[in-house]
C-alpha cells in the first residue's frame, strides 16, 4: 500500500515496531543505511515479534542509491520533519506514496526535503514537545494515509 522509509535508524527496538506496523498494514518498509545497528540484531526482531519474517523489507547501502531507483517518483515523496509548518494531514496521500522518517536524534536532511518541501510534513505538539517517539510518528501519520485511501485498503 504504502512505503516506509527509515534514513539512518538508530534505535532498534523502533525499527521492529515500525516493521510489525508495516506487516500489519501491508506497507513495504525501506531502511537506508547506515544504522546504529544490525537488521538482524534481537532487539529488532523481538519488538517485531514474529510478524519480522513476514515484512517486505529491502535495507538499502545509501541514500544515493535509493534515490537512483525512486528519483522518478519524488513528487510522491513525504517528509515527516519538525521544521515545516503544514501538518500531516492536509496532506494528501495516494497509494504507494513515500512516506520519510529520519533517524531519531537527526531527522531528515534539509538538502533532501528541498527536493519537494511541499511535501514536508509535521505532527503539531503541543508548546513543550520536542519531538515524538519514531514509531509513535510514522503510525500517526501512515494510519492518516490509510484513513485517506481507506475503499482502496
Amino acid at each position: 500500500m504504502f512505503n516506509i522509509v527509515l534514513l539512518h535508524p538508530q534505535i532498534p527496538q523502533n525499527t521492529g515496531s515500525i516493521g510489525r506496523l508495516c506487516v500489519n498494514t501491508d506497507c513495504k518498509l525501506h531502511i537506508i543505511k547506515p544504522t546504529c545497528f544490525e537488521i538482524s540484531d534481537k532487539m529488532v526482531k523481538r519488538a517485531g515479534l514474529d510478524y519480522w519474517r513476514l515484512l517486505d523489507l529491502k535495507v538499502w547501502d545509501s541514500l544515493d542509491e535509493f534515490l537512483s531507483v525512486h528519483s522518478e517518483k519524488l513528487e510522491r515523496f513525504f517528509f515527516a520533519t519538525t521544521k515545516s509548518n503544514k501538518p500531516y494531514f492536509e496532506a494528501q496521500y495516494k497509494k504507494e506514496d513515500f512516506l520519510f522518517f529520519g533517524g531519531e536524534s537527526t531527522g531528515l536532511p534539509m538538502e533532501l526535503m528541498k527536493k519537494n518541501w511541499d511535501n514536508a510534513v509535521t505532527i503539531p505538539m503541543g508548546r513543550n514537545g520536542r519531538s515524538l517517539n519514531q514509531a509513535v510518528a510514522v503510525g500517526i501519520i501512515l494510519y492518516d494515509a490509510i484513513r485517506q485511501n481507506f475503499k482502496e485498503f
